[in-house]
């Protein structure tokens, strides 16, 4: 039985909250997080077999911070899953720190969380996108990112801490669930749902193809089996670049003023 946590996870129709769901079924510890009050009250109604809900908005490096503190007193993890997102809506919008809102959630904290988290898991999961092949590679113009930047970060993200955790015995793995029908890939997205889950457990077990597998980019299998989905897929080659992981980290680190786990 494993101990698993999941940002970004107070959506009912939500890709995480169904995974949840599957973990929780298969015995599994699982904690959901929301980035307030009204929507955990929505995870808790979505997934009533949740252990239980952090709060945290995630756009505030206060909060992010906050909830490491608390994620290093409930601990220790067997995964954690950087799911929280936004795509929509958020044009403009910064946080109390002059910090565009979708660079600030998809790219920055899962940095702070990675690196604040001790002890860490025993895998780490990125949530990325097939959009992240429309990533800025060179990690121009960084807090103006775009999601599809964000998406390439996260990936590099995982990358990079696959290297750095992996004499503590860590495995670290970006996935791309697909275009899934979800309320941000809308009703008509053409990719297998069940199968994105089946990843996401995949991963979250660390069993099947995803055991000791680390710095991997994984993708939903299209032909489902009984052996289980997932495995690697085509990726964009600025991923496997030391010097471009190398690069966002020292950029995070500045910006958020959080050095990386040594």
């Amino acid at each position: 039985m494993a101990r698993i946590f999941i940002t970004g996870s107070s959506d009912a129709k939500g890709l995480a909250i169904r995974s949840a769901r599957v973990l929780i079924q298969r015995g599994h510890d699982v904690y959901l997080h929301a980035r307030n009050s009204p929507r955990a009250q929505d995870a808790r109604a979505a997934c009533p077999g949740a252990k239980g809900v952090f709060v945290a908005d995630l756009a505030s490096a206060e909060e992010t911070k906050a909830l490491a503190k608390q994620l290093n007193e409930t601990g220790p993890w067997d995964a954690i899953f950087h799911n929280a997102a936004v795509m929509h809506g958020v044009d403009g919008v910064k946080n109390k720190d002059g910090i565009p809102v979708l660079f600030a959630i998809n790219t920055l904290a899962p940095y702070v969380l990675t690196s604040l988290i001790n002890p860490p898991p025993k895998r780490y999961v990125f949530v990325s996108s097939g959009m992240h092949k429309g990533g800025d590679p060179l990690l121009r113009n960084i807090r103006q990112c775009t999601y599809s930047d964000s998406k390439l970060h996260d990936a590099l993200l995982a990358f990079w801490f696959a290297r750095r955790l992996a004499n503590r015995g860590v495995l670290s793995n970006a996935l791309s669930p697909g275009w899934v029908p979800t309320r941000m890939g809308g009703p008509a997205a053409p990719d297998d749902i069940d199968a994105a889950v089946d990843t996401y457990v995949l991963l979250a077990e660390g069993s099947g193809a995803a055991e000791g597998a680390t710095g991997k980019y994984w993708y939903q299998s299209l032909a489902r089996s009984s052996a289980g989905s997932g495995h690697e897929t085509r990726y964009s080659k600025a991923l496997d670049d030391e010097a471009t992981q190398d690069k966002l980290i020292r950029t995070l680190e500045e910006i958020s003023g959080v050095k990386p786990p040594e």
